[in-house]
């Protein structure tokens, strides 16, 4: 199930609309009808998870096992290589379009976008290699 999907149903089971949804965390009309082709910002899933009352574990993978759940270090992993992934964007003048700079809007959603990668990657990963007697019984 992708996160459009799992937004309808939270909608459905909170009894508001996409729309009002939308409205209610400040997001254009529309814009959460384009999450089954494309990720949301961190920044409207930490709204979307908080609206909703939800992990966002569960609104990444759909599940909210706590064995996956991202821990500090986790969290202070995700934080450094994202830190050193726009480094070395920066040092390399690899963050340029055209033969121009990015404007600082454009480059905050670079980083957004990469730091939602690096946290699905992160969760990805912890799911695959957590030890079959650690999770939950419910997989």
């Amino acid at each position: 199930m992708e996160l459009l999907e799992r937004v309808k149903i939270l909608c459905k089971s909170k009894g508001v609309s996409q729309r009002k949804m939308e409205q209610d965390i400040g997001i254009s009309n529309g814009a959460s009808s384009k999450w089954g082709t494309s990720s949301p910002s961190i920044e409207i899933l930490q709204k979307l998870s908080d609206y909703f009352e939800v992990s966002l574990n569960y609104l990444m993978t759909g599940n909210d096992n706590s064995a996956t759940m991202l821990n500090k270090r986790d969290e202070n992993d995700i934080a450094k290589r994202l830190e050193n992934t726009m480094a070395d964007l920066d040092a390399d003048e690899a963050l340029m379009f055209s033969g121009e700079p990015l404007d600082d809007m454009t480059r905050e959603l670079l980083k957004a976008s990469l730091e939602n990668s690096i946290r699905i990657a992160k969760i990805n990963a912890k799911q695959k290699f957590t030890p079959k007697k650690y999770r939950n019984n419910n997989e």
